[in-house]
């Protein structure tokens, strides 16, 4: 499990049955909540409040999500948006994108997807924030790029402790070779995809998985790890 007690979200929109719902369910999960009707309070809530995330829809009376989601990219401040429409609109997702959205719910969304994109978003932007958490057999410390099997903290070099730490966060997900070079080495890789073999080999050397129980090869599709 992972502590959100100290991380600050502003939920910004004009639906008060929505505010509610999402202010109850964020507030049960240990975050600080701070909420805005619209555009023009939620900038203003914004300077005062410093939020990490902040839940933007775009549909709002005068100033919509767009517009503050550029007045906000301009403060130049660190904060995760992620923005929320009634309609899938390609037009809508690549234009809050542009303006500097870090991700898109479209409405009506389950909370526990919510839940994980705000996950995702502090892992990126704010690993410090969450200190320890807990996956299975697995303990990470993001403050302390530390990572522990069945509490006994393994040696890892820092791109072994990368593609571990992608594969658990992952896990239960297929990860294809390219996809781990582009996440773990960079885009800019110019080397052959057999190197993530090479690593995971040593990965698995290392938690003893000599019958690949926990990362688990996929012929022709890659790697997947299966937590209970």
């Amino acid at each position: 499990m992972i502590s959100f007690n100290g991380i600050k979200i502003l939920l910004v929109d004009d639906e008060p049955n929505i505010i509610q719902f999402l202010e109850l369910g964020l507030l049960n999960e240990g975050f600080d909540i701070r909420t805005a009707h619209d555009g023009e309070a939620a900038l203003q809530e914004a300077a005062h409040f410093q939020p990490h995330v902040v839940i933007l829809d775009i549909m709002m009376p005068g100033m919509n999500g767009f517009e503050v989601c550029a007045a906000l990219r301009a403060t130049g401040d660190n904060i995760a948006v992620i923005m929320l429409t009634a309609k899938d609109e390609v037009e809508d997702r690549v234009k809050g994108l542009t303006l500097g959205a870090d991700d898109y719910l479209v409405k009506p969304f389950s909370f526990s997807e919510l839940l994980a994109r705000i996950g995702a978003r502090l892992r990126n932007q704010f690993p410090s924030l969450l200190g320890e958490a807990l996956y299975g057999p697995f303990r990470l410390d993001e403050r302390k790029k530390e990572l522990a099997y069945m509490d006994n903290i393994l040696e890892l070099s820092p791109t072994e402790y990368e593609l571990l730490r992608f594969i658990i966060l992952n896990h239960g997900v297929v990860l294809s070779k390219s996809l781990i070079l582009d996440k773990v080495w960079g885009y800019q890789f110019g080397g052959e995809e057999n190197i993530v073999e090479v690593y995971i080999r040593s990965i698995r050397d290392k938690l003893n998985d000599k019958e690949h129980k926990l990362i688990r090869t996929l012929r022709g599709a890659g790697y997947r790890m299966d937590l209970s």
